[in-house]
């Protein structure tokens, strides 16, 4: 019992930070309502059976390469598909580089925060829950746009970061590379408790533990994806030792025990582990910068907002570099009028998008994972998740 009122003491503490940081947030431009309204965002159903219960969203260039590459974007927590697309600029570079976009979308129905739930089980193993409904938007953007299956990618903020590591593991073959931004190294938790140990310290595991929790994550032995991680020193929500541990987990998923090649980008330090000339594993610190996705929108456009901060180098352009998307530029039209364009909508703001442009379906509802413990004298886990529901990050029993 006394080790079950430090558990407790400690989730107390976790959420009432987690709490403190997104009321903090909650009126911000940029949270999340629903990418319906947007106008820039096409929703498509009918992807699969959809486990996971997610929303699906794409952006298709006007302009489209030859053989295109598709990049899924994940959002964060209280974000939206097209707040956070908006705001990390990845249409603005769809448009300029010739891709497609995938942005998967979480519910308030699966997580009143709208966080994608990296943390269970039931949605991030192969062929279960949320990771099985991504997979199957991948498969039905493929078909549907003549994506080239040798380029496709995924990027994710924070939780979206998290899940983007369940998938790069869960579905190593689909992926050329991926993009990790304040997020933490997959299998770090299983549960509740931690996932909140995770966030706010980090968890230990040795490199080959790391390494391990990956390769058993499927039947795949290699090639493995490439990874660009990026964290902020002073983010206090996903401590920085996640990503020195997503650094020890694809290092040595893909054998590399040489020290990196050090440098500084835009003024920030550069971590690159090299095999063959191939950059295979790189990390950037961006100092100073709280939990968020750093943006330099004066060049490569975005809005700072909901955990999307000014940083003065771009994460999303230097990601689609490391996946080789950044070759010649396409001619974009640009806005006629002078006046500043704002890249998000207020709730007040938004209308409907066109019928014409939603494959409407009957909803598919989601499947049901028994994770439940053994019972016993006393039902730790219950205290637990009725902790995380009282936090908002799961929703109430159904």
């Amino acid at each position: 019992m006394r080790k079950l009122g430090s558990t407790l003491a400690k989730l107390s503490r976790y959420r009432r930070d987690w709490s403190t940081l997104l009321q903090s947030t909650a009126a911000r431009p940029g949270a999340a309502a629903s990418s319906a309204t947007s106008k820039h965002l096409t929703e498509l159903t009918g992807f699969g059976s959809n486990p996971g219960a997610l929303r699906m969203f794409t952006y298709v260039p006007k302009k489209v390469s030859a053989s295109p590459a598709l990049v899924v974007v994940l959002h964060g927590c209280t974000q939206s598909a097209a707040a956070y697309d908006l705001g990390a600029g990845w249409s603005t570079l769809a448009e300029r580089y010739g891709f497609i976009l995938l942005l998967p979308e979480q519910t308030p129905a699966n997580n009143p925060k709208t966080c994608f739930n990296w943390f269970l089980p039931g949605d991030t193993t192969r062929e279960r829950g949320e990771a099985l409904s991504i997979r199957q938007m991948i498969e039905k953007t493929i078909g549907a746009r003549g994506v080239d299956r040798s380029k496709v990618f995924i990027t994710g903020l924070s939780a979206g970061g998290a899940m983007a590591a369940a998938m790069l593991a869960t579905y190593p073959e689909v992926f050329a590379a991926g993009a990790i931004i304040a997020g933490l190294p997959y299998g770090t938790a299983g549960n509740v408790q931690q996932a909140f140990e995770s966030m706010f310290q980090g968890r230990t595991h040795t490199v080959k533990e790391w390494g391990d929790l990956v390769r058993r994550a499927s039947s795949h032995r290699g090639p493995w994806p490439r990874l660009s991680i990026w964290q902020g020193d002073a983010d206090a929500t996903v401590k920085p030792v996640n990503a020195d541990s997503l650094v020890q987990q694809w290092t040595n998923v893909h054998g590399i025990d040489t020290r990196p090649v050090e440098n500084k980008v835009g003024g920030y330090p550069h971590k690159v582990w090299r095999r063959d000339g191939i950059d295979v594993v790189e990390s950037y610190t961006i100092t100073g910068m709280a939990h968020g996705t750093p943006l330099d929108t004066r060049s490569h456009g975005g809005s700072a907002g909901l955990f999307l901060l000014e940083a003065g180098i771009s994460s999303s352009y230097h990601i689609a570099q490391f996946f080789g998307l950044t070759g010649e530029a396409r001619a974009t039209e640009r806005p006629q009028k002078k006046e500043a364009v704002r890249t998000y909508l207020l709730p007040d703001e938004v209308e409907l998008i066109p019928d014409d442009r939603v494959e409407v379906l009957e909803p598919v509802e989601k499947a049901k994972f028994d994770d439940t413990p053994r019972a016993g004298p006393t039902d730790v886990m219950a205290v637990i998740t009725k902790a995380l529901t009282q936090a908002g990050l799961m929703k109430p029993p159904g």
